[in-house]
């Protein structure tokens, strides 16, 4: 019985890594990609336009 008991853990984590690497893949994509996407695009557009602002010396 030692055997299963080593074996156990390692079986465990494998299954929940299965698990999380699923839901990974499910949630790529569909109808939420647009709305992360624009997200993301708003962002970095908040970034360049600060980026630009700090780096014009005032006069």
């Amino acid at each position: 019985m030692d055997y299963v008991s080593a074996l156990l853990p390692p079986v465990v984590m494998a299954a929940f890594f299965i698990g999380v690497v699923r839901v990974i893949v499910k949630t790529q994509g569909g109808a939420r990609k647009a709305k992360e996407d624009a997200a993301v695009d708003a962002a970095l557009a908040r970034a360049e336009s600060t980026r630009q602002a700090t780096a014009q010396p005032e006069a």
